[in-house]
C-alpha cells in the first residue's frame, strides 16, 4: 500500500486518523463534506487552473499516469501540468514543473489558494513538508530538480477589472526552506508508511486527546470512544493551554462537569464550569444592564452575507475580498415594539457595490444603535467599501461608528448557559435562549452555504426556477439571522426583567 502526500499530510496532524483514512474511510468519510470544505476544494482547483497560465503551452497529464509522466520526463518536456510520481512505498503528484535547460533541471512549482499577505507562519511550515515529500519522491524517480517554488495569491494585488497574472500571483523560492528538513521528512515518510500498513487501529488515544475541540482530527470520537461528548476539549480557549489541558487529561478528568472546584482554571472557563454542573446560566447582572441600557433607539439588527472571491471578480477587489450581496435588517423603535423588516438580495452578474450602499441608505435609520453579530465582520465589510466608493466613505463610517456587538454579550461571559457549551456562535446561542427559533429545516442554514447559493445564481449553474428558489432561500435564511438577533435581545431584556424582580422581593 502506498503512502500518498495527502495522507502522509493527514498522519502529520494525527497518525490514528491516517490508518482510519485508509482502512476505515466509510467512517473518514462519515460526515460528507460541509459546503465549505467543497469550496475550498473548488477554490484551490480554480486557483491552480489559472495558475497554469503563467507557464503556458503545458502537456496535462491523466491522474495517476506515472507511466505517461516518465516518458514525457525523459524527454525534457517543457512544461508539465499534474505530473504523476510513483515509488514502491510513496506516490505524488505536483502541480507544475518547468524544463530549465540552461541547468537541466526540473523546477517545482507548487500552487496554493492562499495569499502572500496572511499570517503564514504555519502555513508555510505546512507547505514546505508538502514540498518536500514531492521532491524526494521525484529525487527517487531520478529526476532532476532544480528550484523549489510556491505560487500563491498576492494579497496586495488590486484587480481594475481584467485580471494581470503577473501580478496576481507571487512565486516564491521555497528550496532554502525545504532543504534543511528533507531528512526529517524522509523519517516521517518511513513511519508514516509503516503505519498504514497495519492491520489493526494503534492503540487509543490519538494525539489530538492533547487538543482543543476544533484542533481534533476528523475521527476523533471513534478512536477515543471514552471521551464524552461534551467535555474537557470544549473548555472556551483551552487549546491556548495546552498544559492546562494535558494535566486534566492524565489525571483521567474528562467530562466538564468532572472539573473539580479548585483547578487552576481562567473566570471564562470557570462559569462555563460552574453553568455545565448547575445546569443552569451563570449570569453577571451588571454589565449585561450597562450593555443594554447602552443601547439607543431606533434599534437596528444588521446581518450580512457574503462571497469570499479568491479570484477577484471586480475592479477595485483583491484576492479573496468578500463580495457583499445581501443584508437583512430589523428596526425596533421601542423594547416591546413589532420589528421592522428591510432586505436586499442582489442576483445579477454586475458589481453589487453600488446598489448594496444605496439599499443600506434607504433602510438603515440616520440615529439609533445598529447591532450585529461579530462586528469586525459588518464593520470590515463596510470600510472595504468605503475604499472602493469614496463617495459613501462618510455614511460608511458612520455607521461603523454606531455599530455594536451583541456577540460581546457571551464573548464577554455576561451570559453563560450550559448549552452554548463554551461557543458564542449565534447558532448555538440561539437554541439555549430562544428555542422556539431554529434554523432547523431551512434549506440554508449556515453562510458558507448562503455564499455558495448565491455564486451559483450569479453564474448561471442553476436553472431559472431553481434560481428562483434559490433567491427565495437566501432570503429566508438571512431573515432568520437578523431575527434572531432581535429575539437573543430581548430574551437578554427578559433576564435582566426576571433577576430585578427577584431582587426586588
Amino acid at each position: 500500500m502506498k503512502l500518498s502526500k495527502t495522507n502522509y499530510l493527514v498522519y502529520r496532524d494525527c497518525a490514528h486518523n491516517a490508518w482510519m483514512k485508509v482502512h476505515k474511510p466509510e467512517i473518514y468519510h462519515d460526515e460528507p463534506l460541509s459546503v465549505f470544505e467543497q469550496a475550498i476544494i473548488e477554490i484551490g482547483n480554480d486557483v491552480d487552473v489559472r495558475a497554469r497560465e503563467l507557464f503556458p503551452d503545458g502537456v496535462l497529464i491523466r491522474r495517476g499516469d506515472a507511466a505517461g509522466t516518465a516518458d514525457l520526463v525523459a524527454i525534457h518536456t517543457p512544461v508539465l501540468y499534474q505530473p504523476v510520481f510513483e515509488t514502491d512505498r510513496y506516490t505524488t503528484a505536483c502541480d507544475i514543473l518547468v524544463w530549465n535547460g540552461t541547468q537541466g533541471v526540473y523546477d517545482l512549482y507548487e500552487v496554493k489558494a492562499s495569499t502572500s499577505g496572511e499570517d503564514r507562519k504555519a502555513k508555510d511550515d505546512l507547505y514546505a513538508h508538502d514540498i518536500a515529500f514531492q521532491a524526494l519522491v521525484l529525487r527517487e524517480n531520478g529526476v532532476p530538480l532544480g528550484r523549489l517554488n510556491l505560487v500563491r495569491l498576492n494579497g496586495e494585488y488590486v484587480s481594475d477589472g481584467a485580471l494581470d497574472l503577473t501580478r496576481l500571483f507571487t512565486r516564491e523560492d521555497f528550496t532554502d526552506r525545504v532543504t534543511p528538513i528533507l531528512d526529517t521528512v524522509a523519517a516521517e515518510m518511513d513511519a508514516a508508511h509503516d503505519l498504514i500498513q497495519l492491520s489493526a487501529l494503534p492503540a487509543p488515544p490519538c494525539s489530538c486527546i492533547y487538543k482543543g475541540r476544533s484542533s481534533q482530527c476528523t475521527t476523533f470520537a471513534y478512536v477515543n470512544p471514552h471521551v464524552p461528548d461534551y467535555s474537557v476539549h470544549d473548555l472556551t480557549r483551552i487549546g491556548t493551554s495546552p498544559k492546562k489541558l494535558k494535566e486534566l487529561v492524565d489525571a483521567g478528568i474528562l467530562a466538564i462537569t468532572d472539573v473539580p472546584d479548585d483547578f487552576d482554571l481562567s473566570l471564562p472557563q470557570r462559569h462555563q464550569v460552574e453553568a455545565a454542573k448547575r445546569r443552569r446560566p451563570h449570569v453577571d447582572l451588571p454589565p449585561l444592564e450597562v450593555f443594554l441600557n447602552e443601547i439607543r433607539y431606533p434599534a437596528a439588527f444588521l446581518d450580512y452575507e457574503t462571497f469570499p472571491c479568491a479570484l477577484p471578480r471586480f475592479p477595485g477587489y483583491a484576492p479573496f475580498n468578500h463580495v457583499p450581496f445581501q443584508f437583512s435588517m430589523h428596526v425596533v423603535t421601542e423594547p416591546d415594539g413589532d420589528p421592522v423588516h428591510h432586505e436586499f438580495l442582489y442576483v445579477e452578474k454586475a458589481c453589487p457595490d453600488v446598489p448594496f450602499v444605496e439599499a443600506l441608505k434607504r433602510a438603515i435609520p440616520a440615529e439609533g444603535t445598529v447591532i450585529v453579530w461579530n462586528k469586525p465582520f459588518e464593520k470590515g465589510i463596510n470600510a472595504k467599501l468605503a475604499e472602493r466608493l469614496p463617495a459613501e466613505q462618510e455614511f460608511l463610517s458612520s455607521v461603523n461608528e454606531r455599530v455594536v456587538d451583541l456577540m460581546d454579550v457571551f464573548s464577554g461571559q455576561m451570559v453563560v448557559h450550559p448549552g452554548f457549551r463554551g461557543k458564542t456562535s449565534i447558532k448555538w446561542v440561539l437554541p439555549a435562549l430562544v428555542p422556539g427559533l431554529s434554523y432547523k429545516g431551512l434549506a440554508i442554514q449556515e453562510g458558507a452555504t448562503a455564499s455558495e447559493t448565491w455564486n451559483a445564481i450569479v453564474t448561471g449553474e442553476l436553472e431559472a426556477d431553481e434560481a428562483e428558489q434559490a433567491r427565495k432561500n437566501l432570503l429566508t435564511y438571512c431573515g432568520l439571522d437578523s431575527l434572531a438577533m432581535v429575539e437573543i435581545w430581548r430574551a437578554l431584556l427578559a433576564i435582566v426583567a426576571a433577576r430585578e424582580i427577584r431582587e426586588a422581593g
